[in-house]
């Protein structure tokens, strides 16, 4: 039996589509669909209920799930048992927020690369609804986002959290301490409408019963830096993605009044019974994150 087959059979069934599972292999759709119709042949047996446009399993595909989940696990032991000592290929699809991204994924994927020299990566920087359809959907095997994906297969990790700063230009915000009610009255740039970093900040302003002048939307890190370099308001960000972003933008983290909410962080991967590299990987980050959080704040010098 061709345990290719088999993996092809056990993604489709697991992402309960002929497409994402093709997709996931780098395989067409014809490909795909061949390994299948071959391994049927093989067991004599239809896997795929094919009547109607919607997934199914037929009861002899799901009971071969079972078996083809276990012959993979199998593999992979021998894998590793007969491969000792041999470098673990690493080849991963990642997608992350772009608080994570200006914060620890850069320094922690050098760290990765230099662990595993023959790390070959795929990296998708987008909005947390975005990275939980790819990861539910196959088409990304780990993302780093704000909320856990929720879906057959997907496994989640509650990362540390992202400790937020409000930050402004070093020339024009110059007092020691702010009063929310001082920030009430400048433009503010938070992240997208919907997202947790925009709603906690309404919700702070409505408990103390303040109206702030504006509120805008922006997506990406980078543009609320420029426009904070640019005097045009005042930024919510991670103060992690400040810390790396201090030595070549002009910031000013500014102490405030309001207790801030930090921002969760979720890591949602796929588990692979043919490889242990994502669950591998998945530990790797976590103890990097945490690593990152733990190591003493290094005090920021607004630029001149």
């Amino acid at each position: 039996m061709n345990l290719r087959f088999v993996e092809a059979f056990y993604w489709v069934a697991s992402l309960k589509s002929i497409s994402r599972a093709a997709e996931k292999l780098y395989l067409t759709q014809s490909a795909m669909s061949s390994r299948i119709a071959t391994l049927e042949e093989e067991l004599g047996v239809l896997l795929l209920d094919r009547r109607d446009k919607q997934f199914k399993l037929t009861g002899a595909g799901a009971r071969f799930l079972v078996y083809a989940e276990k012959l993979l696990e199998l593999q992979r032991e021998v894998k590793q048992e007969m491969g000792s000592g041999q470098p673990m290929a690493v080849s991963m699809r990642i997608g992350a927020i772009e608080s994570v991204l200006h914060s620890w994924l850069i320094p922690w994927l050098e760290k990765l690369r230099a662990e595993h020299p023959g790390l070959e990566l795929e990296l998708t920087v987008e909005t947390t609804p975005i990275l939980v359809d790819l990861i539910q959907r196959g088409t990304l095997d780990l993302v780093f986002a704000v909320l856990p994906a929720s879906s057959e297969g997907v496994r989640n990790q509650a990362l540390p959290a992202m400790e937020m700063a409000f930050v402004g230009h070093p020339e024009l915000h110059k007092k020691r301490n702010y009063r929310l009610e001082d920030l009430s009255e400048m433009e503010l740039l938070t992240f997208q409408k919907g997202s947790q970093p925009h709603v906690t900040l309404l919700d702070l302003f409505r408990v103390r019963r303040l109206e702030p002048k504006k509120v805008h939307a922006i997506s990406s890190i980078s543009a609320m830096v420029q426009l904070v370099q640019g005097g045009f308001g005042v930024a919510l960000l991670p103060r992690a993605a400040v810390d790396r972003l201090a030595g070549f933008a002009r910031l000013r983290p500014l102490a405030c009044d309001a207790k801030l909410q930090s921002l969760p962080i979720h890591a949602s991967y796929r588990t692979d019974p043919s490889s242990k590299t994502v669950e591998t990987v998945v530990q790797s980050a976590m103890s990097f994150a945490r690593a990152t959080k733990n190591a003493p704040k290094r005090r920021i010098r607004a630029n001149p």
